[in-house]
């Protein structure tokens, strides 16, 4: 078999694949491109949709005393219970912040203390003050919208590690997508050749836009 031949071969097993990485892959992203891209919209022009005012929620919560600890004059928080407690009784979810806290022990007794923390996941804050004297908790929940939650999980914003390396992998696949699409239309001259022209084009139409219109 001639190297002609041989390498004829190996270029149509190339693009076989590369036809079906290139589809299986852009079905695989569909609803993903769909969701970035209109999110980029809204996240572009907000004032293309009516956002509802935040729905913002407060109750008092009791906090028992045991997670609260004085030993030889000093004031600790049981941090790790203390906060499964307030995503269950509190009904909160999101990423904890690092606690705040201020206290002032007297003869062995607690005479003012105050613990602070926040919650924040995508279109979702809860701000929680605990007055550990009376030991209850002051609890306020904003919830901003569902055109919120979707913008944040686009930046990514408080929306956790396993999301972002979502991000990651997906963005990725685009790339690939653009490859294979690129090895598919390389032995076509005439439409590889046009869209060699297009690129160009749009490349320049994007650079001129930055550099004459972006303020």
């Amino acid at each position: 078999m001639s190297n002609t031949v041989t390498n004829s071969l190996k270029n149509k097993k190339v693009q076989l694949w590369a036809r079906r990485l290139h589809i299986y892959v852009s079905m695989a992203l569909l609803l993903v491109v769909l969701f970035f891209s209109l999110t980029g919209i809204t996240l572009n022009r907000p004032h293309l949709y009516v956002s509802d005012s935040p729905n913002v929620d407060r109750n008092i919560l009791s906090i028992p005393a045991r997670f609260f600890v004085l030993e030889q004059g000093k004031f600790s928080v049981d941090k790790t219970p203390l906060l499964n407690y307030l995503a269950a009784e509190g009904k909160l979810s999101g990423k904890p912040s690092a606690m705040q806290m201020f206290s002032e022990v007297e003869e062995g007794e607690l005479v003012e203390g105050e613990l602070s923390l926040d919650y924040k996941g995508p279109g979702y804050n809860s701000t929680v003050f605990i007055d550990m004297v009376t030991q209850e908790a002051e609890i306020e929940i904003t919830h901003y919208g569902a055109i919120a939650v979707l913008n944040d999980l686009h930046k990514g914003r408080n929306s956790g590690e396993v999301w972002a390396w979502f991000i990651d992998i997906s963005a990725l696949l685009m790339v690939f997508f653009v490859l294979t699409g690129v090895c598919l239309l390389v032995p076509k001259k005439k439409s590889f050749s046009l869209g060699l022209k297009w690129t160009a084009f749009g490349s320049m139409v994007t650079l001129l836009i930055y550099l004459f219109a972006v303020p």
